[in-house]
């Protein structure tokens, strides 16, 4: 897919008129497949990609983590410069990219990456440099809507290739190199679009690359 054609969904305009929108898109609140499956792990260093207005980047550097914050949208990002709480602002650094393009330079003991959907042919090279980011016995955490999401009423777009099981991921990733020490589908309660309370599935894997 070349640069031309893509869908403008995924571009820095479409998103920084979405985040300019409103003063505030998300909940604030981290994601709860973060806290789940991070809070045990000893901080290092760590790339929250698509990060969004911040909430996991904040959640992060208050567990010690120093973390990079990336995202396409200049808008959200200074957002979340700006609700950074004084005592963890030194510990995140706020960096525009666009995942469609951007290459890793640096290796981190973390790589998050939550509810980051692509077509296939731009997911898959997009988490391939995501996964090349982590160090070696760092941690690859990537939380999704499940395609199961797509049957209920929280108005999930019609397009079954945006979304994703645990174990396709799993697949792209070599065993000689990766641990894989978590797939699932995992129900969560929360309310639809029209305040009635759904359950809906997060497809999370996380894997551990080999020292």
């Amino acid at each position: 897919m070349s640069e031309h054609n893509i869908d403008e969904r995924f571009t820095a305009p479409y998103w920084d008129e979405r985040y300019g929108s409103a003063t505030r898109i998300w909940s604030g609140n981290p994601n709860p497949q973060l806290v789940r499956e991070i809070a045990g792990l000893e901080p290092g260093t760590a790339l929250d990609a698509g990060c969004g207005e911040g909430a996991d980047a904040h959640w992060l550097a208050r567990q010690g983590w120093r973390v990079t914050a990336m995202d396409v949208s200049t808008i959200a990002l200074e957002r979340g410069a700006a609700h950074a709480e004084a005592e963890i602002a030194d510990r995140i650094t706020w960096r525009q990219a666009d995942l469609t393009n951007w290459q890793p330079e640096d290796s981190y003991d973390l790589v998050n990456a939550q509810f980051i959907h692509f077509p296939p042919e731009l997911r898959e090279p997009v988490y391939a440099r995501l996964a090349a980011a982590v160090a070696p016995g760092g941690t690859l955490l990537v939380v999704a809507h499940h395609p199961s999401d797509m049957h209920t009423s929280m108005h999930r777009p019609s397009e079954p290739d945006l979304f994703f099981t645990a174990e396709e991921l799993a697949e792209s990733l070599d065993g000689k190199e990766w641990e894989i020490v978590t797939t699932a589908a995992r129900p969560r309660s929360t309310t639809d679009p029209e305040g009635r309370e759904t359950t809906i599935r997060d497809t999370v894997l996380r894997a551990r690359r080999r020292p």
